[in-house]
């Protein structure tokens, strides 16, 4: 019990400290950083990517998985973590309030694990293993880094939701991976 106390006790400080180094330009960044519809040119753009390499028919299968890895990541982050967990988001904490800074409150009381982490982190993954480009792989993973930041700085998630949700958010694009390259030839150059 000791150790989940002092982990518990560690994460809730690490936010602290991201949460506030907070200002107001950067509050603006980081809301767009987190918004769902800044990214749908990035998601078009990586469908023709894979569009181009896969051709056609294989392309269709690759964005039926994508949607697939999206609402599979979702939904298992909701259903079989915040649902069962039920860790309050730091903005919704009492042993916090009025230390947290936050733009506004999400939707859910509920923070473990972080949705957009593995989301973020489900797509990044599964575009990298089709993709195989090292540039591109280091990009893809800056930006679902920077969006599990801006949660933490946003005071919606702790370090532990989007680190966790990260994780799994990489094992559930494992599971897509592996079960499309049984269906499709997954190209081994870029």
């Amino acid at each position: 019990m000791q150790i989940i106390d002092t982990l518990v006790n560690t994460d809730s400080d690490l936010f602290l400290f991201i949460n506030g180094l907070h200002n107001s330009w950067l509050d603006t960044i980081m809301f767009y950083i987190s918004w769902k519809y800044t990214w749908i040119p990035l998601y078009v753009f990586v469908l023709i990517l894979l569009f181009k390499k896969y051709k056609f028919k294989n392309g269709l299968i690759i964005l039926f998985s994508f949607a697939f890895l999206i609402a599979l990541s979702d939904q298992t982050s909701v259903h079989l973590f915040k649902n069962v967990f039920q860790r309050l988001r730091p903005c919704h904490d009492p042993d916090l309030q009025g230390m947290v800074h936050y733009l506004s409150l999400p939707g859910s009381k509920y923070g473990f694990i972080s949705s957009h982490a593995a989301n973020s982190f489900a797509f990044a993954f599964l575009s990298i293993r089709l993709l195989k480009n090292r540039t591109y792989s280091m990009l893809i993973i800056l930006w679902a880094s920077l969006v599990c930041y801006s949660r933490v700085y946003l005071g919606v998630h702790f370090p532990g939701d989007v680190i966790v949700g990260a994780g799994w958010g990489v094992f559930i694009g494992f599971i897509v991976y592996n079960v499309l390259k049984k269906i499709i030839p997954v190209k081994t150059t870029s």
